[in-house]
């Protein structure tokens, strides 16, 4: 574990990153003063799943969007079917 000061931490915080990122250093401590007042860890990356065409085939689309417009409106003012 490495600490910094808030000067360095400000003058070298790309390299302090790096250092973080690629797992040179598992963790920074930054400084002010003397005291540890923040840390610096990489984040853990969740892997990316694919979200396009998540629900292909989970239902059909109408041929027209707009035909139960009406109904749509009548059950939003709580109106009967």
């Amino acid at each position: 574990m490495q600490t910094v000061s808030m000067f360095q931490a400000k003058t070298t915080l790309s390299k302090l990153v790096e250092a973080v990122e690629c797992g040179r250093e598992k963790e920074i401590v930054i400084s002010r003063h003397g005291m540890s007042v923040a840390k610096l860890v990489s984040v853990v990356r969740q892997p990316v799943q694919q979200r396009i065409g998540i629900a292909k085939g989970r239902f059909t689309v109408p041929d027209s969007i707009d035909d139960s417009n009406e109904l749509i409106a009548r059950m939003f003012a709580g109106e009967p079917e």
